[in-house]
């Protein structure tokens, strides 16, 4: 995983920093042996951590220290202040940790605090011990959900089997980065797997390059495609979502193709070293971004979408103008209030009759949960499968985490399916706590980034619908925040690059969550 370096500055904490420089709750940048280093001084003494983000090496002195945590200014990763611990995703691993010694009115960092070679050797130092132990836990899917499920077992300190059943083979991998810097060609394929293949073996987990095709709830066992029954104590559904492909004639020999794996993102970038015209169908998230990325391979890029507005109605009509005056002003040709009727081989014809040339077409108009396996087996369905407050589904022993599962929502009441990566990462890591017998509520805030050339917008909470979308700031600037509201009530915060206020928003929704 690639990503940026916490410059070194500040202090040489060998030397050491004044005691009565250091405030409880606010952190200092230093280094050691050249290493970038956190200092923070907590209710029960100080601590040091490294300074850089272990997802894509934000500086996290930039970010906000609450409750003996510090969380990521750039894509809300949080890490344990004492331990190193990463508590919350997209973090892709614990902090170092340092040994601090306070005398003579000074702290000084004295050494580097070597690492536990495993994630459940580093539950065992920290005295983890799982209320629950089920037999075996199977995963079924091995995107955001299901890696981050597999990792937390380990964590918290199961023992037993894990194994993730996934068909693609280049899951788990970094999702977010495939329409962004992969898909422009600025960032290396080394950059794209979560972790190398050894992670796995030396955490013990098993990933089966496989396909569910049916689960015995009476056996508890999985049937796959190739002809194994895999026994589990426990299961976890993390299966994800799939593109959405219109119902539209395509003609024989045309290039149509979505954007979901690593697969299909290759796919894209061979398509594009011999187009010269792109035609993506839907400003989705995923669509604009992929426009962005093939205008920096320098296509002729067209958008067509339903909506006068991209992104307006999640955004709104603010954020939805400067999107759009953005990739216009980047040379994307936009077909608003249009819609696809057919898809030629070298074109794509619209609604009102107007012809668009094509040398391919990207599919961006939303996915839809794979539910299908989970039907099949007698759970309960209903845009997702349908969990509880602890991710439990309607049978006991088996959990939904992820874009695949519908889930009590406590801010606005009812059930929501959210399809965000960190998200789902967090579900999943919930799920597998949930099965080992943490039985809390979960109450992650939904927080995802979306980037568009030089500007990323960050989104927390879920707003499904608001009457208010009030404008701080200005977009055009790269400095703003839109607050959607209902009734009075807040319930979500856009921004971009007010990383703090993003922060304070997340941290405020989980914990009106818990009360």
């Amino acid at each position: 995983m690639g990503g940026g370096q916490t410059e070194v500055a500040g202090p040489d904490l060998r030397a050491g920093v004044p005691a009565a420089d250091l405030q409880e709750g606010v952190s200092v940048l230093g280094h050691f042996d050249g290493e970038p280093v956190l200092l923070v001084r907590l209710k029960d003494g100080v601590s040091a951590v490294g300074a850089t983000c272990t997802h894509y090496g934000g500086p996290l002195h930039e970010g906000v220290v609450a409750g003996g945590t510090v969380h990521c200014p750039w894509h809300h990763a949080c890490f344990d202040l004492r331990t190193g611990e990463t508590l919350e995703a997209p973090a892709l691993a614990d902090l170092p940790t340092y040994r601090v010694h306070e005398a003579d009115g000074r702290v000084r960092v004295t050494e580097k605090l070597a690492p536990p070679p495993t994630l459940t050797a580093g539950a065992k130092a920290r005295g983890k011990k799982p209320a629950s132990s089920p037999s075996s836990v199977v995963i079924l899917g091995g995107g955001a959900a299901g890696n981050a499920a597999a990792e937390a077992l380990r964590r918290e300190g199961y023992a037993g089997p894990v194994v993730i059943v996934e068909s693609d083979p280049d899951s788990p991998c970094d999702r977010p980065n495939l329409s962004k810097d992969y898909l422009q060609g600025s960032a290396p394929e080394e950059w794209i797997p979560l972790h190398p293949a050894r992670f796995y073996e030396d955490n013990g987990i098993e990933v089966r390059r496989d396909t569910a095709v049916r689960i015995d709830r009476k056996k508890r066992a999985v049937k796959l495609q190739g002809g194994d029954a895999l026994p589990y104590g426990a299961l976890i559904l993390a299966l994800g979502a799939e593109p959405v492909r219109p119902d539209m004639p395509i003609a024989d020999g045309s290039r149509v193709l979505t954007l979901r794996t690593l697969s299909d993102s290759r796919a894209i970038i061979r398509a594009a070293e011999s187009a010269k015209r792109a035609v993506i169908i839907g400003a989705s998230f995923i669509g604009l971004e992929v426009a962005m990325s093939l205008r920096h391979r320098q296509l002729e890029v067209h958008v067509v979408a339903p909506e006068e507005l991209p992104l307006a109605r999640v955004m709104g009509p603010d954020l939805g103008r400067f999107v759009k005056a953005l990739h216009e002003e980047k040379g994307v040709h936009f077909h608003l209030g249009r819609k696809a009727k057919a898809i030629g081989r070298d074109l794509v014809t619209l609604d009102d009759g107007t012809e668009v040339p094509a040398d391919f077409v990207v599919l961006g108009v939303g996915v839809r949960p794979r539910v299908a396996l989970a039907q099949e087996a007698g759970l309960e369905v209903e845009d997702g499968i349908v969990v509880g407050s602890d991710l439990r589904t309607s049978d006991e022993a088996i959990w939904a985490a992820g874009d695949v599962a519908s889930f009590p929502y406590a801010p606005t009441g009812g059930r929501v399916r959210i399809e965000h990566w960190a998200f789902a990462e967090r579900m999943g890591a919930a799920a597998a706590r949930s099965v080992l017998g943490k039985r809390g509520r979960f109450g992650a805030a939904p927080f995802f980034w979306s980037q568009h050339y030089d500007a990323v917008i960050c989104y927390v909470g879920h707003a499904r619908e608001w009457d208010e979308a009030a404008l701080d700031g200005n977009p055009a600037q790269r400095d703003c925040a839109v607050r959607f509201s209902k009734s009075g009530r807040q319930l979500a915060l856009a921004t971009i690059f007010r990383d703090e206020a993003s922060l304070a928003a997340e941290i405020k929704l989980e914990a009106s969550a818990e009360a």
